[in-house]
């Protein structure tokens, strides 16, 4: 079992991830390896100056650093630092958690794009990828306890998984693909009543 490195920003890190392009390109370098501004820009359908900068911005932050094992003096290779970004609202007060809120809404709309890319290619995937597909929600009345307890019944479930799992970027076993996971708990808010 391997170890999983974690960052846990501050406020001024966290928004350089409010940024929706930045949040992709960090996505990107933890899932699939090492980058270039060229490629990242392709892939993303931005101009490469504005790749640059962004990444330039997520390395001062701390999240990415130049892979000194790619690349020439010109094409400069990017890599992810961290496996995972961690940020625990609950305790935060003030700017911290403006910029936390503000983070967790780039993440809210990356993660709302990331399901609809699922299901726009369902019809794409072999029967045995189709199988493995969730998509359910729960409504169950907790206490604050046992919705704390439950939700860290869970992570510990998936940070076990990743932590057996091969390395970012590393060449997966035949038949085998990132498979993404997205936990989102919350009390739930009846409708009509989250509108501003």
């Amino acid at each position: 079992m391997r170890d999983v490195n974690r960052i846990v920003p501050d406020p001024t890190a966290l928004k350089a991830l409010v940024h929706p392009d930045r949040l992709k390109m960090l996505g990107l370098l933890r899932v699939e390896g090492p980058a270039t501004a060229t490629s990242l820009a392709a892939r993303l359908g931005l101009n490469t100056g504005a790749t640059s900068y962004h990444l330039r911005q997520l390395a001062a932050h701390g999240f990415i650093e130049a892979d000194p094992e790619r690349g020439t003096r010109r094409e400069r290779w990017w890599k992810a630092r961290h496996e995972a970004t961690v940020f625990e609202a609950s305790g935060a007060e003030g700017a911290a958690l403006d910029a936390g809120l503000a983070m967790t809404q780039a993440v809210i709309s990356h993660h709302a794009a990331a399901m609809q890319r699922a299901h726009d290619t369902y019809d794409r995937l072999p029967p045995e990828w189709r199988r493995a597909q969730s998509l359910n929600d729960f409504t169950i009345p907790l206490s604050p306890e046992g919705a704390k307890a439950l939700v860290d019944a869970m992570l510990e479930l998936l940070w076990r998984a990743k932590r057996d799992a091969p390395e970012p970027g590393a060449p997966l076993p035949e038949g085998w693909r990132p498979f993404t996971i997205q936990l989102h708990g919350f009390p739930y808010v009846p409708e009509g009543e989250g509108e501003p």
